[in-house]
């Protein structure tokens, strides 16, 4: 829930609704922060045995990465 609320308040940040609007915010920073947080929360959910449950961990941690490079991208590229 932290990295998806932190990709919600980042494309807000942006100027999302409106394409041509879109400008680059210092308060994503913030953003970034907290989906690093939600990244560092899922990753202790992580099992030394593998099992299912790891194997949906690993999915979410690939998602969290994919929330953290798209934050970035908003970040660097206005």
């Amino acid at each position: 829930m932290l990295s998806l609320g932190a990709f919600f308040s980042s494309l807000r940040l942006a100027g999302f609704p409106n394409i041509n609007n879109l400008h680059g915010s210092h308060w994503q920073i913030l953003a970034l922060f907290v989906a690093a947080w939600g990244m560092a929360e899922t990753i202790r959910c992580l099992q030394r045995r593998w099992s299912l449950f790891h194997a949906g961990i690993l999915i979410m941690l690939y998602a969290d990465l994919m929330i953290l490079a798209a934050i970035v991208v908003l970040l660097a590229f206005p």
